[in-house]
C-alpha cells in the first residue's frame, strides 16, 4: 500500500498509526459486490496493523477473497489458489488465506484438496481473519480501504446482502442467504465518507436493488434511499444504479429518476430471457409484456436513456423458436449494452435437474449469434451520439500520445465502453471533461475535449 493509500484508509476509519505488521497481498475475485467486501477486509487489516501490498513479491501473506457463483468461476478461483500454493512451496509466501463465497459453497472439499492453505473464512467473516493474523487494537467493522488497483473517484455502495428471489439457476441464496438490507442512515453516511475521500461516482450494487429495504422496512424503499443519497451527496456526484429486477421497475420509478439531480439515466436491468415458458422455469415472473413496456417507457421518456441487460442462452427447454424470440426482442428494444451468458447447471439448483438440457455446443453457437446481432445494435446506438457533447469522467490520460480515456453516463465501470479523447494530454484522472463526439465503434466513442475554464458536470448530455 502506498503512503497515499495508507493515509486514505486511516482518514476514512478515523484512526492514525504506524502500520508495521504483515505485508498482505489481497486478491479480489468476482463481482463488484465482492469488491466492496475486499475493501472492508483491507480496511480492517490496515487498522489492525497490517499493510496491503500491490505485489506478491512484497507479500508475506496472500489472501484471496473468492467467487463461487458458477463453475467457471470456481475453476478460475481454484487455479488461483493452486498458484499461491506453488509460491508457498517455493518459500515465497508464509501463509495463504482463502475467504469468501467459494468457502461458503465448498469448504469441506477445498480443505481436503488444498492442504497448504493456512486459514479458511466464509464470506463476511472478516474478524476471524484479522484475529488469525493478529490485531494491534480494536478495529471498527465499517472500515473500507482502496485496493492497490482501485480508483478513488469511482466507488461501489453495497445496499445489502443475500437475495429472496430464488431464481432456479442461481446459487446466491445458498451462498449468501436471504436479503439483509443496510439501513438508509448507514448507507448515506458511508456514501458521504466515500465522497469526502474523493469519489465522484457512486455505483449502487446489490443482488437486486429493487428489493432494497423489504426486510428492514416491510416493503421495498429504493426511492427513499435514492432521495436521501441525492440530497446528501455533493453537487456534481454521479449516482449509478446496477442490477434491478425488471418486475419492480415501473413508470413511476422511471418518472422519479428523471426528476433527480444526480442519478444517471442509466439502468442495468437483467431480464435473462423474454420467452414466458423459460422465465417460468427460471422462477422469474412470466411477464414479457411488462419487460417490453419497461424498455419502451425509458426510450419514450428519453431516446438517449442508457439501458443495459443480461440474458442467458441455453437454459433447459430453450428451443430454437424460443431463442429466436429473444433475438427478436433485442431487435425491438434496441438496448445499448447486452451481456450474454450460457446456462451453467449449478449443483444444488433446481435448474440443474430440469429436463431438456441444451447441449454445450448449441449454447455457445446461440451466444455467438446473439452477440453478433447485438454488436450491430450497439453500433447503431453509439452512432446517435455523433456530434453531441457528453460529460466524461476521466479514467486515464497519456501525456506522450495525447490520448485520454473516460466514461460517460452510458458506461458503467469495467463492463461497458469508453470515450476516447484525442486531445486529452492535460486531463486529470478523476475529473470531468466535456467531450464532443466525432466517431464511434461498436463499444466506444471517440472525440475531442471541449476545454473550458470550468466544466459543468452533467448526468447526461452537456446542454
Amino acid at each position: 500500500m502506498s503512503t497515499t493509500q495508507t493515509e486514505h484508509t486511516d482518514r476514512y476509519c478515523g484512526i492514525r498509526r504506524e502500520i508495521n505488521g504483515l505485508n498482505v497481498f489481497l486478491v479480489s475475485m468476482g463481482c463488484a459486490k465482492n469488491g466492496v467486501d475486499s475493501e472492508r477486509l483491507a480496511g480492517l487489516l490496515a487498522v489492525s496493523g497490517h499493510k496491503i501490498v500491490a505485489s506478491l513479491e512484497d507479500a508475506q501473506v496472500a489472501l484471496i477473497n473468492t467467487c463461487g457463483f458458477i463453475q467457471e468461476a470456481v475453476k478460475e478461483n481454484v487455479d488461483a489458489i493452486l498458484e499461491l500454493e506453488l509460491l508457498k512451496e517455493q518459500g515465497k509466501l508464509k501463509k495463504i488465506i482463502v475467504a469468501g463465497c467459494l468457502v461458503d459453497r465448498y469448504e469441506a472439499e477445498l480443505r481436503q484438496e488444498l492442504p497448504s492453505v493456512d486459514f479458511w473464512a466464509k464470506a463476511e467473516d472478516w474478524d476471524r481473519i484479522a484475529d488469525f493474523l493478529g490485531k494491534e487494537t480494536f478495529a471498527p467493522s465499517n472500515c473500507r480501504a482502496l485496493l492497490p488497483e482501485g480508483r478513488v473517484w469511482t466507488r461501489y455502495l453495497k445496499v445489502g446482502e443475500g437475495c429472496d428471489t430464488s431464481c432456479s439457476y442461481c446459487t446466491i441464496p445458498m451462498i449468501r442467504g436471504r436479503l439483509r438490507s443496510v439501513s438508509i442512515p448507514r448507507l448515506t453516511d458511508e456514501a458521504r465518507d466515500l465522497c469526502a475521500a474523493g469519489a465522484r461516482e457512486i455505483c449502487l450494487v446489490g443482488q437486486d436493488l429493487t428489493a432494497y429495504g423489504k426486510d428492514l422496512y416491510g416493503e421495498p424503499v429504493l426511492e427513499k434511499l435514492l432521495t436521501a443519497l441525492n440530497g446528501a451527496l455533493p453537487a456534481g456526484t454521479w449516482i449509478r444504479l446496477l442490477y434491478l429486477h425488471p418486475s419492480r421497475v415501473t413508470r413511476n420509478f422511471l418518472d422519479f429518476l428523471s426528476k433527480t439531480e444526480k442519478i444517471l439515466p442509466y439502468l442495468d436491468i437483467p431480464i435473462q430471457h423474454i420467452d414466458e415458458a423459460i422465465l417460468t422455469a427460471m422462477n422469474r415472473p412470466p411477464d414479457a409484456a411488462h419487460i417490453r413496456e419497461v424498455f419502451a417507457l425509458a426510450r419514450a421518456m428519453d431516446p438517449l436513456f442508457a439501458l443495459r441487460t443480461t440474458v442467458m442462452v441455453g437454459f433447459p427447454g430453450e428451443t430454437e423458436e424460443r431463442f429466436l424470440r429473444l433475438l427478436e426482442f433485442l431487435k425491438e428494444a434496441q438496448i445499448d449494452r447486452v451481456g450474454a451468458f450460457v446456462f451453467s447447471p449449478e449443483e444444488g439448483t433446481k435448474a440443474a435437474l430440469l429436463p431438456e438440457q441444451v447441449p454445450d455446443e448449441v449454447k455457445e453457437e446461440r451466444r455467438g449469434r446473439l452477440m453478433e446481432l447485438q454488436s450491430h445494435i450497439s453500433l447503431e446506438r453509439n452512432s446517435l451520439f455523433m456530434g453531441r457533447t457528453l460529460s466524461v469522467l476521466v479514467e486515464e490520460a497519456d501525456s506522450e500520445n495525447g490520448l485520454a480515456l473516460g466514461r460517460s453516463y452510458r458506461d458503467a465501470p469495467e463492463v461497458d465502453g469508453m470515450v476516447c479523447v484525442n486531445n486529452g494530454a492535460g486531463l486529470v484522472p478523476g475529473t470531468f471533461v466535456d467531450v464532443m463526439v466525432s466517431d464511434c465503434a461498436e463499444h466506444d466513442l471517440f472525440g475531442s475535449a471541449v476545454l473550458r475554464k470550468k466544466t459543468r458536470v452533467s448526468k447526461g448530455l452537456v446542454p
